[in-house]
């Protein structure tokens, strides 16, 4: 029996916006605990929501960079249950019409492109969140009412590559447009992740397991590999009813799924529209307006990469960090050189960012003077060996690149007279080496360009040392 997973996501990304969704409570984040909140957010008696129109504006543009279908209002409801992180009681939300429906989004799968089918997306408030300890628990309001843009996906992915890609996909995208930071460190992306197992050649889905609050990217794909492995026992063992609807939980400790709490029949929340916030109008104006202001997107950034000649892996790389993206455009704004420009930037650049943990933004080398070390090695004024050098020394005294060439002594020597005269002295004294080159050991000539660089101490222009060096070779 031949099985194939299949995955649906339920997306969670807090949005950006100065203040919550309902309130005028601060929306940023804190170590202080209850430190951003208000009477709307603690529900007090008599209070009423005040609608956030940058978070529906941006609502709507993720809708609309979905491709998904736009309703003619914006309409709220309420989402009624009790659990203690939800101070009102209930949760405003969107069910009966959803700022979008029946989307598109084209991704990429290790260099394929597929297309992932959206459910819907909809703005909700965020809850609380509880800190358990052995024998109490403890509330936190500052998220209470945080802005929430929740994407379901149709069960239409069938990997963990798959929910990476578009999970990824989705990430840039809320970055590339501010909606959101989508950090998961911060708790800004979660995931509710549901697989099931179908036979191959049926159209008939298996049961369906959630995994509850799945906090970021990589144990998204440590869920789906588990959930995946353990489904495909059972069923293979012939233990298929053992596989239920229920609902589980990711531990991070053992890379596992543990049930929490059975879902045989759905749960009735008794949705209804929100009294307290009328039908807004969808004018067309505004859906134009925003599609106006819709910035440049990954894959649209990653075509004008490719046109530029940068490879397909490379454009992905760049593409996938989008402050390290605008580090690079700004060094080709400057006129930088391309191919060169995107070996530095990816392997030295981000290379020092890993490392250092620090954000792009904060490093010391800014376009303006990687561009400078570039320059230099495209003058021949110094050597690749050399601005490895300078930019490793660059970071780490945070001084000017011009001033640091002066004092590590790194000025290029392209004086053809004192290069010839260098290695007509070494040729001089390696008559031997002369021998074995003439008689075909033609490696011998990098013995020689060697020779001359360790007497120059780096400093002669390669270029124009190989061609003395085959002329001087030559005359003997």
């Amino acid at each position: 029996m031949e099985l194939i997973p299949v995955i649906g996501l339920e997306m969670h990304a807090e949005m950006k916006s100065t203040t919550k969704v309902f309130s005028k409570g601060e929306n940023s984040y804190s170590d202080m605990s209850n430190s951003h909140v208000n009477k709307i957010d603690m529900a007090f008696p008599g209070i009423l929501p005040l609608v956030n129109k940058e978070c529906m504006d941006k609502a709507l543009e993720m809708a609309i960079i979905l491709n998904c279908k736009i309703p003619e209002y914006f309409i709220f409801d309420r989402k009624n249950y009790y659990y203690p992180d939800l101070p009102k009681g209930y949760q405003i939300t969107q069910s009966t019409k959803p700022i979008g429906e029946n989307g598109k989004l084209k991704i990429d799968v290790d260099g394929k492109e597929m297309e992932i089918l959206i459910h819907d997306i909809h703005l909700e408030e965020d809850s609380a969140s509880l800190d358990h300890y052995a024998y109490y628990s403890l509330i936190d309001y500052n998220r209470a009412g945080v802005p929430l843009l929740e994407t379901v996906t149709e069960p239409c992915m069938h990997s963990k590559e798959e929910a990476v890609a578009f999970l990824d996909t989705m990430k840039n995208i809320f970055r590339y447009t501010g909606i959101s930071d989508a950090d998961s460190k911060l708790g800004q992306i979660r995931c509710d992740v549901n697989v099931s197992m179908m036979e191959k050649n049926s159209n008939v889905l298996g049961t369906k397991v959630e995994v509850k609050n799945v906090n970021n990217i990589q144990n998204v794909s440590n869920t789906i590999e588990y959930e995946i492995k353990r489904q495909t026992e059972l069923i293979l063992s012939g233990k298929k009813d053992e596989i239920v609807q229920e609902t589980r939980r990711y531990d991070e400790v053992t890379n596992t799924t543990i049930p929490m709490r059975s879902k045989v029949d759905a749960i009735d929340y008794k949705y209804f529209v929100e009294p307290n916030i009328p039908p807004i109008k969808i004018t067309d104006s505004l859906v134009s307006d925003i599609k106006n202001k819709i910035p440049i997107l990954p894959n649209e950034k990653k075509l004008n990469y490719i046109n530029l000649g940068i490879s397909s892996k490379d454009a992905n790389m760049l593409i996938k960090n989008k402050d390290l993206s605008d580090y690079f455009d700004k060094l080709i704004e400057l006129g930088s050189d391309i191919k060169t420009s995107i070996n530095w930037v990816i392997n030295n650049i981000q290379d020092y960012l890993n490392k250092s943990s620090i954000k792009i933004n904060e490093i010391y080398m800014t376009p303006e003077r990687l561009k400078f070390i570039i320059d230099q090695v495209i003058l021949n004024k110094i050597s690749n060996k050399q601005a490895k050098e300078l930019f490793n020394e660059t970071l780490n005294q945070e001084k000017e690149p011009n001033i640091l060439i002066k004092e590590l002594g790194m000025e290029q020597l392209n004086d053809m007279d004192s290069i010839k005269d260098i290695i007509i002295n070494i040729l001089d004294r390696s008559q031997e080496q002369i021998e074995q080159y003439k008689n075909g050991k033609t490696n011998m000539f990098d013995y020689f360009v060697g020779q001359v660089m360790k007497e120059t101490k780096g400093k002669a222009n390669p270029v124009i040392v190989k061609e003395i060096l085959n002329n001087a070779l030559n005359e003997r």
